[in-house]
């Protein structure tokens, strides 16, 4: 007869893998807190961001983004950066990356844009031409394709990066007013990066060079720290901005927007289990607290949604009940069983009872009932609405902010690594089309870079790509004439 612990042990062992996730699967993780050093109190309402001297514990999650979990720590690959804050009104998520810009702003891109990241669906091969063929065709890429291919696209393990809010986020406060925010945290050792060679032998020689190094940072008391920065946007900045305050693919100026600082994250724990506190740590930007919101950003809105759902498709639905997601402070909600429920929230009802009635407590201060200057309110929300429109257009604004990379802010030894580290990529693509395309992105950007990764990988220089200019874009300002009603008025 065979034991029945044996059959135990085989039958949970058959079922120990859950889904890896689809982007963002190789990853490492720590513990540690986040400190509010400065008051902001002048621009939300937020208690916790105005708490000088407030620890709230915190976990975080650092990730490639296009590999398996099985894949290298060295890839040239953009970075997740997330991290859960937990505070005594709930989970606070930054989901962010280690750049701040990314590949796309319209959502409907993303699954598409990621299927040409993976592998072919016939060799099962990563694949220049699929990549390549898929960025030349969507130009609005070449700001996160010029910071990819320099040194930055291989950080010197996770640890050593900065991280990125990306989207734009809005911050509010009683009295109705918001402004726009993105967060920066900044490495204090600073953005450590390998060359494309070192990263090339480490991805052999230690795949998880990344995750040992963390690792034995925090282990030998070397605990990784970063900086908070809050860059703050008013509506009326917004509305006269030279870029889109929705798109993903710009940055905000810091002569602009300076960084003015908010705190200091610190990693100081090692998991004890990492599929417990790390595999199993379900991060989103919809895990938001009072007074913080998300903006009208397309793709930060789908994010809101995709994030939890494939928490539900990989861990259950009840993924937020796993200790690792589980926030501080007790949940009263209308969620009910699914698998593993294991906080039942007793006896209360799972509607909206007049028998045992809830309470309320909601900030005075929301979008959609009592703000208070309705007038301004609706000028910026048409503005909002036009806003939409314009990231459908590729215009010579796309071209501006890498040209100044290229220009202004790297030196001669940055662009001749980039002009290298691109064209090793590149000169995979078999395709003559595909490879004629994206040298006329480039061209846009600057005709000498352009020429100089033609000449790199052999073949003809070629002509910028036509495009609008700036001042043909589409005025997505509030002169568009839309309209919103706001509490029955408009």
């Amino acid at each position: 007869m065979i034991h029945f612990h044996h059959i135990d042990l085989l039958a949970h062992f058959d079922r120990e893998r859950i889904p890896e996730r689809v982007v963002h699967a190789r990853g490492a993780g720590a513990h540690g807190y986040f400190e509010v050093t400065h008051d902001l109190s002048d621009i939300t309402s937020q208690p916790l961001l105005a708490s000088v001297g407030k620890k709230v514990k915190a976990t975080v999650r650092f990730s490639t983004v296009g590999g398996e979990s099985g894949s290298a720590d060295t890839a040239r690959d953009p970075r997740g950066f997330a991290v859960k804050l937990r505070t005594e009104e709930g989970n606070w998520d930054w989901v962010f990356n280690n750049t701040p810009v990314f590949f796309i702003r319209d959502p409907t891109k993303f699954p598409h844009f990621i299927h040409t990241q993976k592998r072919n669906p016939q060799t099962h091969l990563k694949d220049a031409d699929m990549f390549w063929d898929y960025l030349s065709q969507n130009p609005e890429s070449i700001h996160q394709i010029m910071i990819l291919f320099s040194d930055r696209g291989t950080p010197d393990g996770y640890h050593n990066m900065h991280g990125y809010s990306g989207h734009t986020y809005k911050w509010l406060k009683d009295d109705g007013s918001f402004v726009y925010t993105q967060l920066h945290l900044r490495a204090d050792n600073g953005f450590k990066t390998l060359d494309d060679a070192t990263a090339t032998r480490l991805a052999g020689e230690n795949a998880e060079y990344g995750i040992e190094a963390l690792f034995n940072a925090i282990e030998s008391g070397n605990f990784p720290s970063w900086t908070v920065y809050v860059q703050t946007m008013t509506p009326e900045q917004a509305e006269k901005f030279r870029y889109n305050v929705l798109d993903l693919t710009k940055v905000w100026p810091h002569s602009e927007f300076p960084l003015r600082p908010v705190g200091k994250f610190v990693l100081n724990e090692n998991p004890q289990n990492y599929f417990a506190e790390i595999e199993q740590a379900a991060f989103s930007p919809s895990h938001t607290i009072p007074y913080i919101e998300p903006s009208a950003d397309p793709v930060l809105q789908s994010r809101l949604f995709s994030y939890p759902d494939t928490h539900r498709h990989r861990l259950g639905v009840n993924y937020q009940q796993l200790p690792v997601n589980a926030p501080i402070v007790p949940v009263a909600n209308f969620q009910r069983d699914g698998f593993m429920t294991f906080v039942s929230q007793g006896n209360r009802p799972n509607y909206q009872s007049s028998i045992r009635p809830l309470t309320y407590v909601s900030k005075k201060a929301t979008i959609d009932s009592t703000v208070r200057d309705e007038a301004r309110l609706a000028r910026h929300e048409a503005f909002i609405g036009g806003a939409w429109r314009d990231l459908s257009e590729i215009t010579e604004l796309d071209f501006e902010q890498p040209r100044a990379l290229w220009k202004k802010v790297w030196n001669d030894q940055q662009r001749q690594a980039y002009v290298n580290n691109v064209s090793g990529h590149f000169k995979n693509v078999k395709s003559p089309e595909v490879k004629a395309r994206q040298l006329t992105v480039w061209a846009a950007v600057d005709q000498e870079l352009s020429d100089r990764i033609a000449d790199a990988i052999g073949h003809a220089r070629v002509q910028p790509l036509n495009v609008k200019p700036a001042s043909e874009a589409v005025k997505y300002r509030a002169n568009l004439g839309f309209a919103f009603t706001f509490l029955g008025r408009l």
